[in-house]
């Protein structure tokens, strides 16, 4: 098994875990937790292929998705008490998971001949719109829109994969630099507590 199909899995899971123990807090029955699991894992991806008309999308054409899925649920049903201690754990799986996320929905854009640029914000939208749904399904304001930084670590990453990309990198060190590069950016955001500045005032707003 490949080792970034292996990582595309990890993430998923942790993922699924995520929805799964958001469902959870908002007293969701199992099939609801399930039903947010699932968006939240592997939404980005089936949005990203809807867009593009990649078929089969992400989790119909690969099961492994859905049995990684219905695994996270039943393991966050039977030890959600034990999750809260791996919190960590589960935040760096998280970050590995759109930084994969991010280049493989940016490989698949470009092997669709897409621009590089709509190849950029496939990749980004794989990454971050599974967390996006599930805040709409649950009525809420996505975390993405007015928290952290999260889907601008994933555009900084994939805009380095097109640079070495550009100039010709072998594969491996192209998908590993800019991987690097948003899990990076990614934990001195949040070990900083780094946002991106809000629009508050215009230039005729009066003091």
């Amino acid at each position: 098994m490949e080792f970034i199909y292996v990582l595309d899995i990890l993430g998923t899971f942790a993922f699924a875990i995520s929805g799964a123990l958001f469902a959870s807090d908002k007293k969701f029955d199992l099939f609801g937790v399930i039903i947010i699991a699932f968006v939240t894992a592997v939404g980005g991806g089936m949005i990203r292929d809807v867009l593009i008309n990649g078929h089969p999308i992400n989790w119909i054409g690969d099961l492994n998705y859905v049995w990684t899925i219905l695994i996270a649920v039943v393991f966050t049903f039977l030890l959600k008490s034990k999750i809260a201690p791996l919190s960590k754990t589960l935040f760096l799986f998280d970050t590995i998971g759109i930084s994969v996320f991010t280049l493989l929905g940016l490989q698949k854009g470009l092997a669709f001949n897409l621009h590089p640029f709509i190849a950029l914000i496939m990749g980004m939208i794989s990454a971050v719109f599974g967390g996006v749904l599930r805040d709409v399904l649950t009525a809420r304001v996505p975390l993405i829109f007015e928290k952290e930084i999260y889907a601008s670590a994933c555009l900084l990453g994939g805009i380095t994969y097109l640079l070495t990309d550009y100039f010709d990198l072998q594969e491996n060190i192209q998908f590993i630099v800019s991987g690097l590069v948003i899990v990076i950016i990614r934990l001195i955001a949040v070990k900083y507590q780094l946002k991106l500045p809000k629009i508050k005032d215009d230039l005729f707003t009066k003091n």
